[in-house]
């Protein structure tokens, strides 16, 4: 039986292990320097907050991998040397393998600034940099931290648990406007600063100021020279391919740019070695998608193709369709398919939002057809099969309006919104109700169906809507 090596143990990592256990008996090893068990790296921010322990973010129990024969080490590699297919490790030892599978996911970026590197300092990735932070954060009167992502509103939220005062920079005009529509992108900032936090957009950073003991005193903010006093800084600048130490191989033939480059079949430039998850990138990566998507659906996604691979049933990796989740504070955040910043040619939007200012819903479509492209939600919840159906069914926009119901995450408990979307397509499209109406027979104006319609209730009064 060939020996299958996986290094890191991760979503992705762990996800091929267990794919391919399900498909074969071949040996299985699982080497991290990170952990014993593979956690949810998600869920890091919240033992931090005091919501659960480091036991509660483990998926499965301890005697778990024994039972399945998939063995675990904890250490780290220091060297790759695949001519002789060995790993060398950092305490002097070295495993073998015939298959080894390269999931060795992410690493905070720096970019150089002076007094990057002070005790104090750093990113929020992995669990040790959570108990970096817990050491640190302690006692301190104020933290600053610096990059609007998903991990630099984790560590606001985080530090803001603890009544910690935090300034939060941010280079976009607009919170993540290079990925948010203008009107959520407003939305969240909103909420950031309601949280009491200093929230100071379109501001970079420039240096950073020691205490004269080695430890985070100060930040000086670029341009202005402003200075604000921290005892933390959190650096969250996103994350890139944790690839150096498989950088400086001798005769590797290991080919690696941002990330390791694989083919369709996640296949790296050396034999019986892949790479997947954050740490790999797609030399030809399907349209509307980026080389590296170091997104947890995303690694879990190549495990599991890479496992089928592996075990004889050759499989093109496939990224599906875009989706991603996450939390700002209060506001839950889910989209599905493709939502741009701003349409592309030939696009348009509905887009509606809630008078308190914190739950929206924005459906992206293409004008020529009406055809729907995506949906973003802030506050609102989607079923994602619903969601994932009509795009990839190539739905149009009047289909998505009148069963928009179904969609609702759970019509008993959360509020409908749909009649607010009807009323700006109408208003939008007013010839294409008569349009409608004569194509598909309708006596009357075209309803929009109730959730208790679509689940077998009552039918109710209903919004009209256009159609083309």
């Amino acid at each position: 039986m060939p020996k299958i090596v996986v290094l890191g143990n991760g979503i992705a990592g762990i996800t091929a292990a267990r794919e391919i256990r399900k498909r074969s008996d071949d040996e299985i090893l699982v080497i991290s320097g990170e952990s014993d068990h593979f956690f949810s790296r998600t869920a890091l921010m919240y033992i931090y907050m005091g919501h659960m322990t480091y036991e509660n973010t483990k998926p499965y129990e301890d005697w778990f991998w024994e039972k399945n024969r998939i063995r675990l080490l904890r250490a780290w590699v220091r060297q790759l040397d695949p001519g002789a297919k060995l790993l060398h490790l950092a305490n002097g030892g070295s495993v073998a393998y015939d298959v080894l599978i390269l999931a060795t996911g992410s690493k905070s970026n720096k970019f150089g600034w002076p007094g990057q590197d002070l005790d104090g300092v750093q990113g929020l990735y992995g669990l040790q940099d959570l108990s970096t932070m817990e050491e640190s954060t302690r006692g301190i009167d104020r933290a600053l931290v610096v990059g609007g992502g998903l991990i630099g509103i984790e560590m606001v939220e985080m530090l803001r648990s603890r009544e910690i005062p935090v300034t939060f920079l941010v280079r976009e005009k607009k919170w993540m406007d290079f990925v948010f529509p203008p009107e959520e992108a407003e939305m969240v900032g909103r909420h950031i600063a309601e949280h009491g936090v200093d929230l100071r957009l379109a501001t970079e950073l420039e240096r950073i100021e020691d205490d004269g003991n080695g430890r985070v005193r100060a930040a000086f903010v670029k341009g202005t020279g402003d200075e604000i006093s921290c005892g933390f800084l959190g650096l969250t600048v996103g994350v890139s391919p944790n690839v150096d130490f498989l950088r400086d191989v001798d005769g590797a033939g290991l080919e690696i740019e941002r990330g390791i480059l694989v083919d369709d079949h996640l296949r790296t430039s050396v034999p019986d070695v892949y790479a997947i998850g954050d740490c790999a990138q797609v030399r030809e990566p399907a349209p509307g998608r980026r080389p590296v998507e170091a997104l947890w659906y995303v690694g879990r996604r190549m495990g599991q193709t890479v496992a089928r691979t592996i075990c004889g049933e050759s499989t093109p990796y496939d990224p599906g369709l875009w989706f991603n989740s996450a939390k700002f504070m209060d506001i839950e955040y889910q989209v599905y398919g493709k939502i741009t910043a701003q349409p592309g040619d030939g696009e348009a939007s509905l887009y509606w939002e809630h008078a308190d200012g914190m739950r929206s819903i924005r459906l992206q479509y293409r004008e020529e057809d009406l055809r729907i492209l995506g949906f973003n939600l802030m506050g609102v919840r989607y079923r994602h099969e619903t969601c994932h159906q009509w795009i990839t069914e190539g739905r149009d926009l009047p289909y998505v309006l009148e069963n928009l119901g179904a969609a609702n995450f759970d019509p008993e408990f959360y509020a409908q919104h749909e009649q607010e979307l009807v009323r700006q397509f109408n208003e939008r499209y007013p010839d294409r109700a008569v349009a409608l109406r004569k194509k598909r027979g309708l006596a009357g104006w075209w309803q929009l169906r109730k959730p208790s319609v679509l689940f077998g209730g009552a039918s109710s009064s209903a919004e009209t809507v256009g159609a083309a």
